[in-house]
């Protein structure tokens, strides 16, 4: 069987899985960016291989493969499905580059559901339920990707008085918050459904301590990219509804996580366009990001 993964990976992953088994097919997936991940059926079972070949993320980041195996074994704790640490190559050693094995979800991907206030609750009740874990030993602290003090106004925007104004209210101190556990990239395309309802949630590599708002913020902004700001307001009433008294809203978190991708003149996500959504344009980015940053102000 010819395949993109080389004999010293497919070795590591029948080793770890087990001698007896045997490799049926291998399926590279969609939507990954930032990492090469592969689903790989077996005689025992399929899995799912994540190998880190950003040398740039991993400069900065290099325990990642430690980090998601070890965000797995506490997000099992939230009572929704995640995938199960089965191994993990930290430093590369064992198979080429730093990896993790873990087994797969049933599930696809949902852009387009037809019920959207079921989909949102479906979003808004995961995410509340991984809030619900406590985090208070977990290495791994939240922090921000962009530095506040040396944020530059975009030269795409068409309001630009209004960013200067977005970036003095994130420069404020922070909200205090009681951390919790958080995904940290939670958004459509890591969520799983069957059926309309949700079947798991992947991708946790960026897991760590932090404010709840942060992963409601993440979602919001792009929920709001995908479909407007109408979208990303129903998706956090449907939250608060569900949360209780276990939240309060700030809108500093939802500025902070818009900061958070000032990189360059705004673009479809790539993720997107593989799930099937082809009606959005670089040009919607920028006039939706406008506009979800106009309505956020409103909410100072």
């Amino acid at each position: 069987m010819k395949s993109a993964l080389s004999d010293q990976v497919l070795d590591w992953v029948r080793k770890s899985v087990g001698s007896e088994t045997e490799i049926r097919s291998i399926k590279r997936l969609h939507g990954g960016i930032s990492s090469a991940v592969h689903h790989i059926s077996l005689t025992t079972g399929d899995v799912v291989l994540r190998q880190f070949d950003n040398d740039e993320w991993l400069k900065e980041e290099p325990d990642l493969a430690r980090h998601e195996a070890e965000s797995l074994r506490l997000a099992r704790k939230a009572p929704i499905p995640t995938p199960e640490i089965i191994a993990f190559d930290e430093t590369g050693d064992r198979c080429g580059m730093p990896a993790v094995l873990m087994t797969k979800l049933e599930g696809t991907v949902l852009l387009k559901a037809q019920h959207m206030e079921r989909w949102l609750d479906g979003l808004a009740e995961s995410l509340v339920r991984i809030h619900s874990v406590q985090a208070d030993n977990f290495p791994w602290t939240y922090f921000t990707y962009k530095d506040v003090k040396e944020l530059e106004i975009p030269d795409w925007s068409s309001y630009p008085e209004l960013w200067g104004a977005v970036f003095d209210f994130v420069r404020e101190p922070r909200p205090q918050v009681k951390p919790c556990f958080i995904h940290r990239d939670y958004h459509p395309t890591n969520i799983l459904w069957v059926d309309d309802k949700v079947s798991g949630v992947v991708d946790w590599v960026n897991a760590c301590r932090g404010p709840a708002g942060i992963d409601i913020g993440h979602c919001r902004l792009n929920l709001a990219m995908l479909f407007g700001v109408s979208t990303a307001d129903e998706f956090l009433s449907a939250y608060e509804k569900l949360a209780g008294y276990s939240f309060s809203y700030h809108p500093y978190w939802d500025l902070l996580s818009l900061i958070d991708i000032l990189f360059g003149s705004p673009e479809v996500y790539p993720g997107w366009i593989a799930f099937g959504v082809t009606n959005l344009t670089d040009q919607m980015m920028v006039d939706r990001l406008d506009q979800y940053m106009k309505s956020l102000l409103k909410k100072i």
